[in-house]
Order: C-alpha cells, then structure tokens, then sequence
C-alpha cells in the first residue's frame, strides 16, 4: 500500500473532500494502509443530483448495453485481481482465501451475474370485464413491466467490501437505476476501486458515485437527499430503523439487511462432524463477523455433550494470527474498538453463568485486533449473549428437550435471518425448516444457493436481492393495459 490519498468520485470526477482524509488501517499490523476522503454534507448531496442528472439517460439504454458494462467490468476485476485482493486484505484483515475468493471473486462473480439479460416484461392473460362505473364492457390486455426505481443509495458493510457493494451495485445498475454508494468508514478503499472499474468499462459519468466518510452525517446525507428514491443499506439493524424512519417521511423503497443471531438445530441423530464443521465457520470464517453465522447453537440434550467436546476440539485446531500466512484461519477483526465489544460480550457471558469452554484470552500477539475462537457453554435462551449479535468469533450452546422446544427457542429472538437445522430425518429437517421464522434455512448446511432470495424476518431486515429476486429489488413494477 502506497498510503496516497483518495478523492470522492462524484459525477465522473476525482473530488477533494471538504473534510480532508482520514487513515484507513489494517487490522493485523495497526498500520495506516490509505486516505480516505471525508465528504460533506453539501458533497453528499452533490453526489446524489449528479445521480438524478445521470438516470434519465441511463434508464432509457438497452438492458443489452448496460450488460455489456457490467461484463466489462467483471473482466477489469479480473485483470486487476492481485492488487485489489492486497487492498480488500489489507482493509479487512481477512485472511488470503478469503479475500481472493469471497470478497474480490465474489465481488467479480456477482458483476457477471447481472450481465446477464433477464425479461423486463410479462403477459398478463385477457380479462373479460363487464360494464360498470368504471369503463365499458369488453376485453382487456395487460403487460407487467418492471421499470427502474430512479437514484439508490448503497450504504456497505465493513465486512466485505467487494461482495456486499456488488451485491448492490449490479442488479441496480442493470435495472437501470443510478447509483450513490457509502461505504463502511473502516475499509472504503476497495469501493473506490470498483468505481474506477464501472468507469473504465464504460459507465457514463454520474451513473456511479461514491462518497464515504467517519462522520454519521455523510450517511444520513446519502438517505434524506430529495434526489434519492431508494435506500439499500447492509448494518446494524439500529441504524437501519433510524433509515427507515427517514425514508418513511418520503416514501422512499428500502431493501434492509441487517443483523442476525442464526439459530442452529442439532438433533440427536445428526452428523456431529457435519454440524461442527458448519458451525465452526462462526470461528474461522472472517473472524465471525458474518450476519449469517450459525452463532446461537441449539443442541437436543443427546448430542449437546458430544456437540460441546468437538466444536471445543475443533477450535482449539485453528491458528489465529497473521492473514497474509497460509498457516492462518483466524485474522483479526476489524478494530480495536470492534475487539473490545467482542470481548466485553465474552466477559458478559462469564457473568451471565455461561462456561467459557475454549478462548475468552487475548492471543499474545504483538499487533493487531485479534479475538480467539471462543465457545460459550451451558448458556440460556434469555441470556444477552444470546439473543444480542456480537459479530465476531464467539458461540454460545443451549441445549433443549423435544423437537417443539427446539424450535420455540430458535423462534424466540429479535432477528430471524438464516437458521440451520442438523439432524439424520432429512424429513423432520424440512419440517423443522418450514416452522422456523428466518428468512433462510440451511438444511444439513451453511452453504448457499446463489440464486436463492436473500434477506431477513422481523429485525432482519426488509425485502430479498440475491439472483433475480434481486432484480425484482431495485425494480418498480408498472402495469400497462388496453382494450382488446
């Protein structure tokens, strides 16, 4: 990393900040990485009207041509993959394969995805209506048209600054729409990248911007911004009800994901290697910081001892230090401050009656923001460390009786985002499936389909994106009707 400073990218043009730079660090080495720009509030909004200015153009091009940037920018991706998956890591802290494939490649995946050209339109059958106040009798046609929704602002989240812009990025901009994107104030480098691939690939000037910022106010500029029709925002889900609670004054669309305390089921007859394995992704996949993760661990009374001794088995395998070494499973977190949350919430559990069974100690390395895979035992259901979203590499395991207690327990929570169920009955799995409040369930898994809806029940969010339903997202759907 060179450590230059980086302008907004507003309207097409390399911007200075009102608000000078600020240091971007690395969470492994605490060392300063880049500048990032600190935009304004006027800046914000200017971002924005360069964004309404850019959509009437851009909305009236061809699905075909706007694939084709995409496309073009996936290959950009592509060539520059070694230096922007050293940024993504040195931004994020996540280790090698992570960064390679889950941020970068995944970032690059998802840009391929929407350069694909799906139907805007679809036939609706004739309706035969009789005549009434409303019109005369006789036969009528319809078409359902999918129409862009205007200028969306993407508010990012820190843990994945490839995968999660993208995620937002593509499917609006090949519905048409404009886009203004705020990053995460902790790794905003990379989103800057991605706007100067969109922009060598073709994208017209306005079509993407991208301000970013520590202070709140570039964010809540990026939201209440008369030019703005849509927020889609990936966080906390405090900050996505002070969101909401803004864009209701205008009715504003919104696409929400927020956090999450995924619930895994693990019956007596499942494959406990198969649920460790799964389970253990909350310790070795970017350090837990994963909405998704199976952090809440529901295990039936005949498996919990077995389930116990091999997750604390399997955690205590695992290496935490340096990202950049093969030898590494574990990097840091994000912050320091981020550390010390998490480890305010492992000495929580302490004091809550949970057993530390592995971790719970800082690793004695000289630098960086490092927490240990840490399993919480012997936990309950009504217990902070359990129903609140720590965010890091931190389990806790609730054991319970019958099938219907295990799953009033998963369905006591406050989110409701992915769930997992492990047992051998592949059939009481989706059964088990079907009565769970989550807007996702792995069965026997944590992998995903990536074409399958994506987001979350009650304070997991608002509305799905993922695959075409992502489309569906960032679309308005018109009806246009005539007599037959």
């Amino acid at each position: 990393m060179n450590g230059e400073e980086q302008g907004l990218f507003i309207g097409g043009r390399r911007v200075e900040p009102d608000g000078g730079h600020y240091a971007v660090v690395d969470p492994a080495t605490e060392e300063n990485i880049g500048w990032a720009p600190e935009a304004s509030r006027d800046q914000v909004h200017a971002a924005c009207a360069a964004a309404r200015e850019a959509f009437g153009p851009w909305s009236r091009t061809s699905p075909e041509e706007r694939a084709a940037i995409l496309g073009r920018a996936a290959e950009i991706i592509g060539s520059r993959f070694v230096p922007y998956t050293e940024l993504a890591q040195a931004e994020t802290g996540a280790t090698t394969g992570t960064a390679r494939a889950m941020q970068v490649g995944v970032g690059m995946a998802r840009f391929r995805r929407y350069a694909r050209v799906e139907p805007a339109e679809w036939a609706i059958p004739p309706q035969i209506n009789e005549a009434g106040p409303m019109g005369k009798a006789g036969v009528f046609g319809a078409l359902a048209v999918r129409q862009p929704v205007g200028v969306v602002t993407c508010i990012t989240s820190y843990n994945n600054p490839w995968a999660n812009p993208a995620g937002k990025v593509a499917p609006a901009l090949a519905m048409g729409n404009t886009v203004v994107v705020k990053p995460a104030p902790q790794d905003p480098l990379s989103v800057y990248r991605m706007a100067d691939a969109l922009e060598a690939a073709g994208a017209p000037a306005g079509v993407v911007n991208v301000v970013s910022g520590r202070s709140a106010s570039v964010g809540e500029a990026a939201v209440d911004s008369p030019d703005v029709d849509m927020v889609s925002f990936t966080g906390s889900t405090a900050v996505g009800q002070r969101i909401a609670e803004v864009c209701g004054r205008d009715m504003k669309r919104q696409l929400m994901e927020l956090g999450g305390k995924g619930a895994a089921l693990v019956f007596d007859d499942a494959d406990i290697g198969s649920a460790v394995a799964g389970i253990g992704t909350t310790f070795s996949f970017y350090s837990g910081q994963i909405c998704t993760a199976p952090t809440r661990v529901l295990a039936q009374r005949g498996a919990y001892d077995r389930l116990v001794d091999q997750l604390a088995a399997y955690a205590g395998r695992l290496t935490v230090g340096d990202p950049r070494s093969p030898e590494t499973v574990v990097g840091p977190v994000i912050s320091a401050a981020h550390r010390d949350r998490v480890e305010s919430y492992v000495e929580l559990g302490r004091k809550e009656g949970a057993v530390v069974v592995v971790g719970g100690e800082r690793p004695p390395l000289e630098r960086g923001f490092y927490v240990p895979p840490t399993l919480l035992a012997d936990c309950t259901n009504d217990m902070r460390v359990a129903r609140e979203e720590i965010f890091g590499p931190v389990v806790v395991v609730i054991p319970f009786g019958e099938e219907d207690e295990g799953i009033a327990l998963a369905n006591d929570s406050d989110y409701g985002l992915i769930d997992y169920v492990w047992s051998g009955d592949v059939a009481r799995a989706f059964r088990v499936a079907r009565r769970l409040r989550a807007g996702g369930v792995g069965v026997n898994t944590v992998g995903r389909n990536m074409e399958a809806p994506f987001g979350g029940f009650k304070k997991s969010g608002v509305g799905r994106d993922v695959g075409s339903y992502a489309l569906h997202a960032y679309g308005e759907v018109q009806s246009v009707v005539w007599p037959g």
